[in-house]
């Protein structure tokens, strides 16, 4: 596993960052890729739900891929996720991604056409078979409808060799971690999503990384740092101090219109824009986040750089 020491820390999902008329805007999106290492973060997801990457072009993804990865220079690693309801174009784009310099890809199972247990195995065998970098398997069954039990995730992790990690993303998700960690063996690597919400729990029972969005990634770093320095009360109790805004950013659909809504606060990205289907906060919203600042200190804790 030794390997896959790297990958091990807060990822944060890279919000996507947008000009207010709904194109992307490179600028901000260095602005944000540099702010998130100046965070101290371990490495960057790129395309997941925070990203907006369901909102994303192929063409587009590509070009983002290219700013960021150029704008990173390996300073840390960079898992993007390549899933799709199609086994054929998930193994394309995998392959894609790889090429372009990611180091590790985050797969959803298809979720159109759902498949049973064997289904779900031959999509990530066929990509697995197809790759050189880590696979992270993200479970997601919320967001997807289709549940993966921790026999089936433990299977992947033994018997596919791209299949090195698994987001779990299935609540409860501590104790899921604790039954998958239990069936593989030692051969996969955990982290929490979820936005982090139970990222002490996670950390407790074997967890080795988060993936939140891009907002509160100096937190999440500080909390890390402090539990692995071995002073699990604090993380906890820095942790537990921000569960108010975690907690807000989990309304389905309104997440990422707060995490840029706090970024553009913060002046690390220029406009608040979201592409639809994607929610905007309304104004009763607006008023409710900024008392969540307020109460936090948010923009001198998190952008007072």
């Amino acid at each position: 596993m030794e390997e896959l020491d790297k990958f091990q820390g807060v990822f944060p999902i890279v919000n996507t960052t947008f000009h207010d008329d709904g194109t992307v805007d490179f600028e901000s999106q260095r602005r944000l890729v540099r702010f998130l290492l100046d965070c101290g973060a371990h490495g960057l997801g790129l395309f997941g739900v925070a990203s907006e990457g369901y909102t994303l072009s192929h063409v587009e993804r590509a070009e983002l891929m290219r700013v960021i990865i150029k704008e990173v220079d390996g300073r840390v690693p960079i898992i993007a996720s390549t899933g799709h309801t199609g086994t054929d174009v998930a193994v394309a784009l995998s392959l894609e991604a790889e090429a372009a310099g990611a180091d590790a890809l985050m797969v959803l199972p298809p979720y159109f056409l759902r498949p049973d247990a064997e289904g779900i195995f031959h999509y990530f065998r066929s990509i697995s078979d197809r790759l050189r970098i880590p696979v992270m398997v993200q479970d997601a069954p919320l967001m997807t409808q289709i549940p993966m039990g921790a026999s089936l995730l433990a299977r992947m992790g033994k018997e596919l060799d791209c299949v090195r990690m698994v987001k779990v993303e299935a609540p409860p998700t501590a104790p899921k971690i604790s039954e998958v960690l239990a069936l593989a063996g030692g051969s996969l690597l955990l982290h929490g999503g979820m936005n982090g919400q139970f990222l002490i729990e996670e950390l407790g029972r074997g967890s080795r990384g988060t993936m939140p969005g891009s907002d509160l990634t100096d937190m999440f770093v500080r909390v890390w740092n402090t539990y692995e320095a071995g002073d699990k009360a604090a993380a906890r109790r820095e942790f537990n101090r921000f569960l108010p805004l975690i907690r807000y950013e989990l309304q389905p659909g309104l997440g990422v219109s707060v995490m840029k809504h706090n970024l553009h606060a913060g002046g690390i990205i220029a406009s608040t824009r979201v592409r639809h289907p994607t929610r905007s906060l309304d104004e009763a919203a607006l008023h409710e986040l900024a008392e969540l600042r307020a109460d936090l200190n948010l923009l001198a804790l998190s952008y007072g750089r």
